[in-house]
């Protein structure tokens, strides 16, 4: 009898432990018109009700003025193919007091949300290949320099090194006082005293994007075509593997009240919306 109710007890066990590791997924809501010129990062705005797209339509590198901001609905339906012009290479992106902030190559574009007009550009000295950009709740914006392996901070329109010495640093997302880094493969965390730890590893050397699905839980996207799930112990789940495809999954945006992930798929020129499980 012991035997018996030692192994039931270890069936309950073993079944309890795979129920609160279910696996995650994404199913797929829609996909846009492919339309959009090499699309890098979307942004999701519950104010605008609508995503914004940081259209290359070129070289990722290079200054040619090609570059620009389109504005797409909710449900998949452009709305204004060129929101914004004149940019270069645009990538990530970030808002704050009615301004959306742009990475640009070497400078980060700040626009008028409201008239869809560049305000101003902050040149950023040195750099040379601006990718991804996060805003804290106090304002400040932090951009990363995938070529110079570095993280720049702007507070009250003053550009400052704020972190150097990364591996090939991308994706950014302040949560906190903290500042995650998606840094070839790694996602690490930075403290305000500037100490790293490494929350998950060994993912593709792409990783791009980084949203939050709870505290300690994310979604980290690699231009590649493979996007992960990270949990709180550091584990990490494939939800999405378009590699053999070629869609290049790069710099999500993530509706966290509906969890929705959108998807730029860079050289597809579309937007694909998912529906996290």
């Amino acid at each position: 009898m012991k035997t018996k109710h030692f192994l039931i007890a270890s069936l309950l066990t073993s079944f309890t432990a795979l129920s609160t590791q279910a696996q995650h997924s994404l199913t797929q809501l829609w996909s846009s018109e492919a339309s959009l010129p090499v699309p890098e990062s979307v942004l999701y705005s519950a104010a605008g009700k609508a995503l914004y797209v940081a259209q290359i339509d070129g070289k990722a590198g290079e200054k040619d003025g090609k570059g620009g901001i389109a504005k797409v609905g909710l449900d998949g339906k452009i709305i204004a193919q060129d929101w914004v012009t004149g940019l270069n290479a645009p990538k990530g992106m970030g808002i704050k007091g009615g301004k959306l902030f742009v990475a640009d190559i070497t400078e980060v574009v700040e626009i008028d949300i409201k008239s869809g007009k560049i305000d101003k550009k902050h040149p950023v000295e040195g750099s040379k290949f601006l990718n991804d950009l996060t805003i804290d709740s106090k304002g400040t914006i932090y951009v990363s320099d995938s070529d110079t392996k570095k993280v720049h901070a702007i507070k009250d329109g003053k550009v400052s090194t704020y972190f150097e010495d990364l591996t090939r640093p991308n994706g950014l997302l302040a949560v906190g006082s903290d500042l995650l880094i998606a840094d070839s493969g790694t996602l690490k965390k930075l403290s305000p005293s500037k100490q790293i730890t490494v929350l998950a590893e060994g993912m593709d050397k792409s990783t791009d994007g980084i949203e939050q699905v709870k505290p300690g839980e994310y979604i980290v996207s690699c231009w590649a075509g493979v996007v992960y799930y990270v949990k709180s112990d550091g584990t990490t789940e494939k939800l999405l593997d378009t590699t053999a495809e070629k869609t290049n999954s790069a710099d999500i945006g993530y509706d966290p009240v509906k969890k929705i992930v959108y998807v730029p798929t860079f050289m597809k020129n579309n937007v694909v919306a998912y529906q996290l499980k």
